[in-house]
């Protein structure tokens, strides 16, 4: 759903933004939708995902095989995908670095952004030989309640926290700056003393889902990112997380940043 803020704001193209939402609709486990799931999953009426959808199509963004066929990703779009993927700089070093990690500690190392009011996963790096594991690239995770939100949290300027505080609420009103600033702060501390943030377990979105994560900035973005390893409670136990996997995924974070030749991401915080 589009905030009232950005709807009032004359520079705002809603007709493009509604057109982004159908797009980040699709999940990569997904087998096509049709507008009446992408209606479900934006909030957008299903006469609007049609006209929507319809467009898309036409454009090569969406393709439409049949007349009831479910859509799907089209050629442009994976065009748009690859033109991205190539154009993050550090995503190529990182590559090695993370599926290393995933294969030693057997999580799932993966790669969050901000989007909307949830963080996004964009990358994910499965370790060989594992089964299925259930996060993939397109799953949203709630920003206060995941290792990922509160290490990007900890990691961002008090000048992108607030823009931070701004984008969230506009979304969701039920997240206070409040609950931000606390998963914020505990964010920090862990980061200054650790070097990778874990959720108490009572404050955790998921209980079938442990996580580690700590915060990453390049010269790619404007404000910096999570980068998590997670699995099952059974695979990855809190004990785990924090004297094997937290200092490893830490230390691997830290090789990346001087392989760029990037400072610590707190250093630029404040």
């Amino acid at each position: 759903m589009l905030s009232g803020h950005e709807e009032k704001d004359r520079r705002f193209a809603t007709t493009l933004a509604r057109g982004l939402q159908v797009l980040r609709a699709f999940r990569a486990s997904d087998d096509g939708l049709g507008n009446q799931e992408i209606s479900q999953r934006t909030g957008i009426p299903k006469s609007t995902v049609s006209r929507l959808t319809f467009t898309l199509q036409q454009l090569g963004y969406l393709s439409h095989a049949r007349r009831h066929d479910r859509y799907r990703f089209g050629p442009a779009a994976l065009a748009l995908g690859n033109i991205a993927s190539a154009s993050v700089s550090f995503i190529e070093a990182a590559n090695p670095m993370m599926q290393q990690l995933a294969d030693e500690t057997g999580t799932l190392a993966l790669l969050a952004v901000l989007d909307e009011n949830k963080m996004l996963l964009t990358k994910t790096w499965r370790p060989q030989g594992a089964p299925a594991i259930w996060l993939e690239v397109g799953h949203r995770i709630p920003i206060t309640g995941s290792s990922s939100g509160h290490a990007y949290l900890a990691s961002v300027t008090d000048h992108e926290f607030a823009q931070v505080c701004e984008r969230v609420h506009g979304r969701d009103d039920s997240i206070g700056a409040e609950a931000l600033q606390a998963a914020r702060n505990a964010g920090y501390s862990q980061l200054l003393a650790q070097g990778f943030v874990i959720v108490d377990e009572d404050k955790r979105y998921a209980e079938n889902i442990n996580a580690v994560s700590t915060g990453f900035r390049s010269h790619d973005f404007g404000e910096p990112v999570a980068i998590s390893c997670g699995a099952t409670p059974d695979m990855l136990s809190y004990e785990r997380m924090q004297n094997e996997v937290g200092p490893k995924l830490r230390d691997r974070v830290k090789e990346l940043e001087r392989a760029l030749g990037l400072p610590s991401v707190l250093i630029n915080r404040g």
